[in-house]
């Protein structure tokens, strides 16, 4: 196979794109098409400041190293969950983000969960939810939190994440299999900014996870290849593997679900009923936006955690964006 720009000997063949690149002109396209990405969905301006979530993992840190290269004002986000049990997935997707930072010169904040919570993310989960199921929901209620935390303080226009297509897809196949109205109609490229809270989006949401990988390794990225070892198992893989064989059978398939999806919703084929939109207030102890009454599911949640650790804690999936 051979690179459709120059001859060489082609480095990645991408057939749902019909395309074949040797190593140089792969590492221009991905940054272009990124650029041809944020100026279609209107994510960003050159004036703007972005905070990159950074987990250590190909996506975000290929992402991040993206932003860099085109020129954009991108400060790293990291959020230490203390997930060592056992392992160092934590400490060692730490200290590859460090050392990715570092060796580009680049602002790094880190945030550490059990500094702020009490506890690390493994600890909280058994205390809220008595051992039963996984963390995946108090993890994702306090990464939201501390992403939005740090962005408002610090004065960033832009929360960026890396969620590629792959992700993407797998949340969107969930969502249509349920009819998740409310989860589809936030689910896109950009989710807007409202007073206190950054604007999120998503530049990778277009490439696939392969083209990621590749990405991240002929750049020399230095990544941590584990999974959280609280994913194995989950629904979202088990999703991921069925659109793999999809995606095999007819290449292409999982951009033009996404695209269809987009362009469907742009139509306004889900409209948003008048109660799933709850007015957002200020919480009393943060001060993050919120549609809980009263303190927002964090706060209820280090509180309740702090005065009574063996009480069980629901955790809501849409508080706090």
């Amino acid at each position: 196979m051979k690179c459709r720009k120059c001859g060489a000997k082609a480095a990645i063949h991408m057939p749902q794109h019909r395309l074949a690149l040797c190593k140089e002109h792969f590492l221009e396209w991905v940054p272009e098409q990124t650029e041809r990405f944020i100026r279609k969905y209107n994510m960003f301006r050159r004036e703007e400041r972005i905070l990159v979530a950074v987990s250590g993992g190909k996506d975000s840190l290929s992402l991040w190293d993206i932003l860099w290269r085109l020129g954009y004002q991108a400060d790293g986000l990291y959020i230490a969950l203390g997930i060592d049990e056992g392992i160092r997935y934590s400490a060692e997707s730490q200290r590859l983000t460090e050392q990715f930072a570092a060796e580009r010169g680049l602002k790094l904040h880190i945030v550490d969960v059990e500094r702020e919570t009490g506890f690390p993310i493994p600890v909280l989960a058994r205390k809220t939810m008595r051992g039963q199921g996984k963390p995946c929901a108090v993890c994702g209620l306090v990464k939201r939190h501390e992403m939005n935390r740090i962005a408002r303080d610090l004065g960033y226009d832009v929360l960026a994440t890396g969620h590629n297509l792959d992700d993407e897809v797998a949340v969107l196949f969930g969502n249509t299999l349920n009819w998740s109205v409310e989860y589809l109609l936030r689910q896109g490229p950009v989710l807007p900014e409202e007073p206190g809270l950054a604007r999120k989006v998503k530049p990778l949401c277009r490439f696939y996870e392969r083209e990621m990988t590749a990405y991240a390794l002929l750049r020399g990225i230095e990544y941590i290849y584990e999974e959280c070892p609280f994913a194995v198992g989950s629904t979202s893989i088990a999703y991921k593997e069925l659109l793999n064989r999809l995606e095999n059978e007819r290449p292409g398939a999982k951009l033009s679900f996404y695209l269809s999806f987009l362009e469907a919703r742009q139509r306004g084929l889900f409209r948003e009923p008048q109660e799933v939109r709850q007015a957002l207030h200020l919480c009393p102890s943060c001060g993050q936006p919120t549609s809980a009454p009263g303190l927002c599911s964090f706060c209820r949640l280090v509180s309740r955690v702090k005065s009574s650790p063996s009480q069980t804690i629901t955790i809501p999936n849409l508080e706090n964006r």
